[in-house]
């Protein structure tokens, strides 16, 4: 029995441990999985890098960025009338020499009258070679002004009833204004550009380059669009581009002016149109501005679009749709661009427009005098509503300063008011009949902001 059990101790003593034979398939599964981690974990860095590296630079070395200059358009230009010109033209008579020396009196210009105007003009005689040349001329004229014209193409998808995606493509002409240091300003009817989902500009040369809507005025329908100066196509660039200048619209010789459609005024592109202003009386009245149309001779599309030019290089008019309710249908209208310069320097800085709703005239000296309604801006209607109607100004009363800016005219109520942002207290003075005088009465008014 002690042998027996000295045996079974012996046995336990020599037994041996093995060891778990090694997966190898298992081992291969988790390097893979570990690799792969760590693959996925260093592109994960990696993106985070990237994304978060402009950020951090940016905190740590901020890019100070310029500001946009404030654009500004010239104030018309003085008036000259014809005689002026002509007799500029003219050689002046050489002053009789002096014994003495001393400074040479200045040339006197010579004025003509009407009879001596129709006597040199009969003197001149135009045939076909005269023709010819005059039209050769003219093409070479407007090969110079569409430098400054762009063609907006709009952009608009649509799905119709099968859910397919319909892409449509408008098209309207706009006239560079100008640049800001940072953009490139562009004037445009905004009719197509409303509901477009992009827009790109194609340039004289070809060149194209997306656009962006910088600010819309919903009176006229007119918009300015904006190009990044550094995404302006090959052959565009700052240094070397030129602006159009801005002529007078208010000029009481308007009537009979020669002019040049450019851009669409037959409703397609780069089509041009000859002729003169045949009236430029009717006054567009919106609510705190009023317009002056420009009706011409020339025939063009109910859909023109474009810029009238003078023969002095000069914009005269912004292409519009009949707003004369004349009976003058297929001419081309334009905008004055007297009446024009304040909205276009609002919306080219992004200023937002006053508003007070008030619509009106100038009074004229025949009911100053015959009636003794006083001088300033006849108001004519006011909108319900409106930040003036809520004040208590009504129809028929006269606005005779603004602030304290005289009003000698409703225009002169105009570029008071767009001194103002909305938001602000304006202090309207106004003179209103009581039985048979008027008595002067003030208003303070907070501003409010014209639709887009």
């Amino acid at each position: 029995m002690p042998d027996k059990e000295q045996n079974t101790q012996k046995d336990f003593m020599i037994e041996k441990i093995k060891q778990r034979p090694i997966n190898r398939k298992k081992l291969l599964r988790r390097t893979v999985i570990t690799a792969s981690m760590a693959v996925i974990f260093g592109l994960i860095a990696c993106v985070t890098f990237l994304v978060l590296e402009p950020v951090i630079s940016n905190w740590l070395y901020p890019e100070v960025e310029e500001e946009p200059q404030t654009v500004v358009f010239p104030e018309d230009p003085e008036e000259m009338l014809p005689e002026e010109m002509l007799a500029e033209n003219l050689p002046t008579e050489s002053p009789s020499p002096s014994p003495e020396p001393g400074p040479e009196p200045e040339p006197e210009s010579i004025m003509l009258d009407q009879e001596q105007i129709q006597e040199i003009l009969s003197g001149v005689v135009l045939d076909r070679d005269n023709y010819k040349e005059l039209y050769s001329a003219m093409s070479a004229y407007v090969a110079e002004l569409e430098q400054y014209m762009v063609t907006v193409t709009a952009v608009t998808s649509n799905i119709d009833w099968f859910s397919n995606v319909q892409e449509s493509r408008n098209q309207t002409s706009g006239i560079i204004l100008n640049d800001n240091g940072r953009e490139l300003l562009i004037l445009a009817d905004a009719r197509i550009l409303r509901s477009a989902e992009s827009m790109t500009l194609t340039f004289h040369n070809g060149g194209q380059a997306n656009a962006q809507i910088k600010q819309m005025d919903g009176y006229t329908g007119l918009a300015v669009l904006s190009v990044p100066l550094t995404e302006l196509p090959p052959g565009i660039d700052k240094e070397s581009m030129t602006y159009p200048a801005l002529g007078s619209s208010n000029s009481s010789r308007l009537a009979g002016t020669p002019v040049v459609a450019i851009g669409s005024p037959m409703g397609i592109g780069n089509s041009v149109g000859y002729g003169m202003v045949t009236s430029a009386s009717y006054i567009y009245s919106v609510p705190d501005r009023n317009y002056k149309i420009l009706q011409t001779d020339i025939g063009g599309s109910r859909n023109a679009s474009g810029v009238l030019f003078n023969l002095d290089g000069q914009i005269v008019g912004i292409i519009t749709d009949n707003k004369t309710n004349s009976g003058m249908e297929g001419m081309i209208y334009a905008y004055g661009i007297t009446d024009l310069r304040s909205i276009m320097i609002k919306m080219s800085n992004n200023n937002r427009v006053a508003y007070l709703g008030i619509s009106g005239l100038d009074v004229t000296s025949e009911a100053n005098s015959e009636l003794g309604v006083p001088m300033g801006g006849f108001v004519t209607k006011v909108d319900m509503d409106s930040p003036a109607m809520l004040a208590g100004i009504q129809q028929g009363d006269v606005i005779t300063a603004v602030g304290d800016r005289e009003v000698a005219g409703f225009n002169d109520y105009t570029s008071s008011l767009m001194l103002f942002e909305p938001g602000q207290t304006v202090e309207i003075t106004i003179m209103r009949q009581s039985q048979e005088e008027y008595k002067e009465m003030n208003f303070s008014i907070e501003v409010g902001e014209a639709k887009k």
